[in-house]
């Protein structure tokens, strides 16, 4: 009987209605965002890993890209954002037959591996992963930031050089050439010429 009229009374008083209204969104929005459901995943990442693109012979990624993957352990997994073999060529100046050869061998070994330490990242980034709306960024593994997004062909920008493939596979590592090579001001300037 005493609940019956505790009832009445919040219905009949405009003020105590409103109150009770309110207390009961404010319930509702904390249950919510207690929650926080995860957003919808889109429907090009329910590929499975055995769809994701391997590498094959007829997809090459060059033997200066295969100099920096050997450079890495085979066993942690690493995102590369890989210097297609024209970018080498055209912004780093290294030439396949004078590279492997005398001095020039031992200077382009260490011009690999700073690359590599700009490019890589120690954790998968498939093209998946990256939102068109939202920029994403990572430390590389020489702790220089890597800015990711996509444009609107749907292709991979990382500071602002774009790729020519992605979601390549090698092992545990996941490749992505790119139409130019990720490097700091520093070096950019001991390469140019």
């Amino acid at each position: 009987m005493k609940l019956r009229k505790v009832k009445v009374m919040y219905l009949k008083n405009p003020v105590a209605f409103v109150f009770l209204i309110l207390l009961v969104s404010c319930i509702f929005v904390l249950f919510i965002s207690v929650l926080r459901l995860p957003e919808a995943p889109s429907v090009t990442s329910f590929r499975s890993k055995e769809e994701k693109r391997k590498i094959s012979t007829d997809e090459r990624i060059g033997k200066f890209g295969e100099m920096v993957i050997q450079m890495l352990p085979e066993d942690l997994a690493f995102t590369v954002f890989l210097p297609s073999e024209k970018a080498f060529e055209r912004d780093l100046r290294l030439d396949l037959n004078d590279s492997l050869i005398g001095e020039k061998g031992s200077d382009t070994y260490a011009v690999l591996t700073r690359i590599l330490g700009f490019s890589a990242v120690p954790r998968l980034i498939y093209s998946d992963n990256v939102s068109y709306v939202k920029e994403i960024d990572f430390d590389s593994l020489a702790g220089f930031t890597l800015y990711i997004s996509r444009d609107l062909d749907g292709m991979i920008v990382v500071n602002g050089i774009r790729s020519e493939k992605m979601d390549l596979q090698k092992g545990k590592l996941v490749l992505h050439t790119m139409d130019g090579v990720i490097m700091d001001a520093e070096f950019e300037q001991s390469v140019l010429p």
